[in-house]
């Protein structure tokens, strides 16, 4: 693989988090890849050696995403008990809720959220059944779940109020 297609490259990465500046402000339909070009202080040329096309940046960008979701809860876990793992999990989920930029895009194009969090819900359920124990742990994580996904539609400022919910519905104490 040459080295401007790493994945690791910091032109890609830029683009990629300004993506998600840019998509909390304009959504999907009004995405613009001059304006994501311009947020990532790239030209025009350099984001389409990463991405052709609108769609392309788009498919690069959920992937992305997911990774950094993933690997944050990866890092949050490692080296604790069983039963700490779930907590720390929840933990990331509200920080992550709370500083991602593109959270009020539930605003601007609810239809499009709606649609995406049928594919995430799935994914996010199966990633914190690995880390919970304990009696009717599936239906703990199918809960806190829920929770998550009402926070991010009806996003609440206190995070700590948040993490309480999240772990009361997991069963976590």
């Amino acid at each position: 693989m040459d080295e401007r297609r790493g994945a690791d490259n910091p032109s890609r990465q830029r683009i990629l988090a300004a993506t998600a500046e840019v998509l909390g402000r304009r959504g999907m339909k009004k995405l613009s890849l001059t304006a994501v070009a311009r947020q990532a202080g790239v030209s025009r040329p350099t984001l389409y050696r990463w991405f052709a096309s609108k769609r392309d940046l788009l498919e690069a960008f959920v992937v992305w995403e997911r990774q950094a979701y993933e690997r944050a809860v990866a890092e949050a876990t490692a080296g604790l008990p069983p039963e700490q793992r779930l907590d720390a999990a929840l933990r990331v989920i509200v920080e992550f809720q709370h500083s991602y930029p593109g959270l009020r895009m539930v605003d601007i194009e609810p239809a499009q959220v709606i649609a995406r969090l049928s594919r995430v819900i799935p994914l996010m359920r199966r990633r914190l059944e690995r880390l919970a124990t304990g009696p009717d742990a599936e239906l703990a994580v199918a809960t806190a779940v829920r929770v998550a996904v009402s926070h991010y539609v009806v996003r609440g400022d206190d995070g700590d109020d948040f993490l309480n919910q999240l772990r009361h519905a997991a069963r976590v104490r």
